[in-house]
C-alpha cells in the first residue's frame, strides 16, 4: 500500500455536513459525485495532502444507510491506494484478510475499489483504491 488516499465519513445531510466541513477546513469541497450501485452520494475535500470523504445515503438499502442506523454519524472507513488492486487483494486473501469484494469494482473519484471486512482488520472498514487508468 502506498498511501491513505482518504477517510471516508458517513454523514445524514450532505449539504449540512459540506457547510461544517468547509468551516472546520478551511476550503471548500471539490466535488460532490454520485455513486449510483452504492446508493451514495460524495464530497470530497483536500487538506494538505490528505482527501476526506463525506458519503450520504440515496436509499434505504444502501451500505451508508445501514451503517447510520447501526452506528450514526463518524469515521466509516480508511482507504489505502494501491498500485495494483487485484495483487493486492490476492496478497492479502492469502494474509488471511476477508475481502468483500474480490472483483474490483467503480467507486467515486475515478478508482476501483475493494473493501476488507472489518471483522478481519481490528473493526476498522478498510477500502483499497487503485486510479482508473484510461
Amino acid at each position: 500500500m502506498k498511501k491513505i488516499e482518504h477517510i471516508g465519513i458517513a454523514v445524514k445531510n450532505l449539504e449540512t455536513s459540506n457547510q461544517l466541513f468547509e468551516k472546520l477546513l478551511g476550503v471548500a469541497h471539490y466535488k460532490i459525485e454520485e455513486v449510483l450501485s452504492e446508493g451514495v452520494r460524495t464530497s470530497f475535500f483536500k487538506s494538505g495532502p490528505n482527501k476526506i470523504e463525506l458519503l450520504e445515503a440515496t436509499n434505504e438499502e444502501s451500505p451508508i444507510a445501514k451503517y447510520l442506523k447501526k452506528k450514526g454519524e463518524g469515521v466509516h472507513h480508511i482507504a489505502f491506494a494501491v498500485d495494483d488492486i487485484v495483487s493486492e487483494i490476492e496478497r492479502l486473501k492469502k494474509e488471511g484478510f476477508v475481502i468483500l469484494n474480490e472483483t474490483p469494482k467503480k467507486g467515486a473519484d475515478h478508482k476501483l475499489v475493494a473493501f476488507i471486512h472489518p471483522k478481519t482488520a481490528n473493526g476498522v472498514l478498510v477500502e483499497l483504491c487503485q486510479e482508473i487508468k484510461e
